[in-house]
């Protein structure tokens, strides 16, 4: 077999297995599928922000150069991981060009062999491949099960780590994070959370929500959700960031992110505070596609995503087939990207989704699932 045989017979068994990926462009259609919750992205507030201030800094380059490490660092990117980090109320933190890289250089340099590394099963896999790449012991625990959660602690060697996500980006539900810390500090071992779902939905993120920032060892934020731009930020002690800088390949052996980059995050940030009646309107809309699908078996969730299991690539997709049709970019989300026969409609609600949308959906999926 040849190298392009065996891409052709992968390719063949995902579509017979009805799992086959394409990438799709913009469609007009309304918005339940993207992360934009709180409409940052398509804001002329916001561009209008990044725009005085990229004409603020005219001698700013069009790219940065290269790594941090060698021509790419600039005083306005340190002074932005500054800002954000006491924004969230961590000693520091240190920015990535991704949330993927963020997790990859966290996990991948921070545990060591012999270390042990827990995280929750439906961890995002930029976290599974973290670790994977750390050669520490993994275990996964039962989801949001702290007695799953205490057997694998007992049994942890070397400096131990717990990696959750406070919200998971499959199922949309909360993790017990009061819980989970307490349980976590008294085994002595290091909590981390990834925050890319909470961040801007519930505020600066439910562990700020929950006053839990001296609890946990490090915290990933990033910024292709509700803030509408695009990269992350490790936050954790000035060790953790003296560490990464020394240890994360992610960081360390990639181009960083250019000025307009950091301009619009900088910027997103600012509307962030001012954005109180923006949020107040998503949870509105939670609140009201909530009420309306109550009685349709759906996983209903405080925050801006929700989940349907239907069950099979092939129902689900035809599903989510039926919503498009009638004008509704609702994505189905298969297996192997989760387990098989939980195949589901993944649907994100955001601030700018009026509430004729969010009725119009909820009856569209309840005709469907009923067969009408």
């Amino acid at each position: 077999m040849t190298a392009q045989e065996y891409l052709q017979q992968k390719l063949q068994s995902r579509q017979q297995l009805n799992a086959y990926r394409q990438l799709q462009p913009e469609n007009g259609l309304v918005d339940f599928c993207s992360n934009d919750y709180l409409g940052f992205s398509r804001s002329p507030l916001l561009k209008a922000l990044i725009s005085e201030e990229i004409s603020n800094h005219p001698s700013a380059l069009n790219g940065s150069t290269g790594s941090r490490l060698l021509a790419g660092n600039t005083r306005y990117a340190e002074e932005l991981e500054h800002n954000i980090a006491t924004y969230h109320h961590a000693q520091a933190g240190l920015l990535f060009n991704s949330g993927y890289d963020a997790n990859l250089g966290l996990l991948s340099s921070v545990p060591q062999r012999g270390d042990t590394v827990i995280h929750d099963e439906l961890a995002h896999a930029s976290i599974i491949d973290g670790i994977r790449l750390s050669h520490a012991k993994r275990y996964s625990f039962k989801h949001n099960n702290l007695d799953d959660l205490e057997q694998k602690l007992k049994n942890a060697q070397g400096l131990c780590y717990v990696v959750i996500e406070s919200v998971y980006s499959m199922d949309g539900d909360l993790a017990p994070l009061i819980s989970i810390v307490n349980l976590v500090n008294s085994y002595n071992a290091a909590l981390i959370v990834d925050e890319a779902h909470a961040f801007g939905v519930f505020g600066k993120g439910l562990i700020n929500h929950l006053n839990l920032e001296d609890k946990v060892f490090a915290r990933v934020i990033t910024f292709g959700k509700a803030l509408g731009c695009h990269g992350a930020i490790v936050l954790g002690s000035d060790e953790l960031r003296q560490y990464l800088i020394n240890f994360a390949r992610s960081f360390i052996y990639t181009t960083a992110a250019p000025f307009h980059n950091l301009a619009a995050v900088k910027m997103a940030y600012q509307l962030l505070e001012k954005s109180s009646p923006v949020v107040n309107t998503l949870k509105f809309n939670i609140e009201l596609y909530n009420n309306l699908m109550g009685d349709a078996e759906a996983l209903l969730n405080t925050g801006a995503i929700q989940t349907l299991t239907i069950g099979g690539n092939e129902a689900t997709k035809a599903i989510a087939v039926h919503l498009k049709n009638h004008g509704y970019d609702v994505r189905p989300i298969l297996s192997p990207t989760v387990p098989t026969g939980t195949e589901r409609l993944r649907i994100c609600l955001h601030a700018y989704n009026t509430t004729e949308e969010i009725a119009g959906l909820a009856g569209h999926i309840k005709n469907s699932i009923n067969g009408k």
